[in-house]
C-alpha cells in the first residue's frame, strides 16, 4: 500500500512505541573492555591519545576489571606491555609474564568474568612486528607459528578463558588449536582475528602498547582495506582450522564485512571498535561537535545491526552505564 494508508511514522510516534518495535538492541553483556597491563607502571599511567584509558599495573587492572564486571560488561581483553623486549618476544610466553600474572590475579578474584587474551608478538619483540624475522628482515610466517602456540598455552595455563591470536600469520589457528589440545586445553576457545586490516585507525593503540614497527609496516600480513571477498575467505579458512569465533577489525568502516563474515561462517562474530575510532569520538565530543553518549550508543547499535554478536570497545564501561540508564 502507499500513502496515506501506509504511514511509517505511526510506529515512531512515542519513545515507548519505538522501543517496542526496535529491531536491534545492544547490551552490556555483549561488550568486551580492552585493558593494557604494564610491567613498567606502579599503579596507572594515562595514554595521551586515548583519554580515559590507561596503562595499568596488575592491581589496577583488577580494579578496572572488577568495575566492568559490576556494570555487566561481558569480558575483558588483556594486552601486555613488558618491561623488556628481545628479538623473539620471549616475554610473551614467560610463565611469570605480565599477561600471565594478570590472568592469574583476575581469575582468582573474578572467576565469573570472561578473560580473553591477545596472542601476538608485536608488544614483546624489539622490532615491533607480529612475528619473528628472517635474516633479511622479513616476517617468517612458519617460524612464528610455534611461538604463537606457546603464548596461547601459557595464557590458558594462567587462567585465560579464551585466546585471541591477532598476528595474521597463515595457519596460526591450526597451530594454536593443536597445541592447546595436546596440552589438555581442548575446551579453551579461540577468537581468530580473521579479517584484520592494515588500517590507519590503529595509531593510538601503538602508543598505548608500545608496538609500532621499528621499520616498514604490516601490509605483508594484515589485509588490504580494499578487499572484501578476501576477508570472507580468511574467515572461512580460520573456521576450517578450528576457530570458535571470528573477528573483523576495525569496525566502523567495515560494517559490510561484519555482515558478510557473519553470513558466510555462521559463527559468533566479533567487531573490534579500535583505538582510532575511540579517539575520534573522544576528540569530537571534547570539541563539542557531537554528543558522546548518543554517538557511542549509535555506533554500538550499528555494529550489532551489521551482525556483530560481540563488540570489543574502549567505551565499554561508559556504554554499560548508559545502556542501564536507557533501560
Amino acid at each position: 500500500m502507499t500513502f496515506p494508508k501506509t504511514r511509517m511514522r505511526r510506529l515512531r510516534a512515542s519513545a515507548s512505541i519505538r522501543r517496542l518495535v526496535r529491531e536491534t538492541n545492544a547490551a552490556a553483556s555483549q561488550l568486551v573492555l580492552p585493558l593494557f597491563v604494564s610491567e613498567a607502571v606502579s599503579t596507572s599511567e594515562p595514554i595521551e591519545a586515548m583519554p580515559g584509558i590507561e596503562r595499568l599495573s596488575v592491581p589496577a587492572a583488577l580494579e578496572q576489571a572488577s568495575a566492568a564486571s559490576e556494570l555487566g560488561v561481558g569480558g575483558v581483553l588483556l594486552f601486555g606491555v613488558p618491561a623488556e623486549k628481545d628479538p623473539e618476544g620471549s616475554a610473551a610466553w614467560a610463565s611469570d609474564g605480565i599477561v600471565q600474572s594478570a590472568c592469574a590475579a583476575l581469575k582468582r578474584e573474578l572467576p565469573e568474568l570472561t578473560l580473553i587474551t591477545d596472542v601476538c608478538l608485536c608488544e614483546y619483540a624489539e622490532h615491533g612486528h607480529c612475528g619473528v624475522l628472517t635474516a633479511d628482515g622479513k616476517v617468517d610466517n612458519d617460524a612464528t607459528l610455534e611461538l604463537l602456540a606457546r603464548i596461547a598455552v601459557s595464557h590458558a595455563q594462567a587462567g585465560a578463558d579464551i585466546v585471541a591470536p591477532s598476528d595474521m600469520m597463515d595457519g596460526r589457528v591450526q597451530a594454536i588449536r593443536s597445541k592447546l589440545d595436546a596440552e589438555s586445553f581442548s575446551e579453551t576457545p579461540i577468537i581468530a582475528y580473521s579479517a584484520k586490516f592494515a588500517s590507519s585507525f590503529y595509531g593510538p593503540f601503538r602508543e598505548a602498547a608500545g608496538s609500532a614497527p621499528a621499520f616498514g609496516d604490516r601490509r605483508s600480513y594484515q589485509m588490504d582495506p580494499a578487499n572484501g571477498r578476501e576477508a570472507v575467505r580468511e574467515a572461512l579458512l580460520d573456521v576450517a582450522e578450528g576457530a570458535d569465533m571470528v573477528m573483523v577489525k576495525p569496525a566502523l568502516a567495515y560494517g559490510d564485512l561484519i555482515s558478510a563474515v557473519k553470513q558466510a561462517t555462521g559463527l559468533p562474530t566479533v567487531a573490534y571498535n579500535v583505538s582510532g575510532e575511540y579517539a575520534m569520538v573522544k576528540a569530537a565530543a571534547a570539541a563539542g561537535y557531537i554528543d558522546e553518549r548518543a554517538a557511542v550508543l549509535e555506533i554500538l547499535t550499528s555494529l550489532r545491526r551489521a551482525g556483530a554478536d560481540v563488540v570489543i570497545s574502549y567505551h565499554a564501561k561508559d556504554a554499560a552505564k548508559w545502556l542501564a540508564e536507557q533501560n
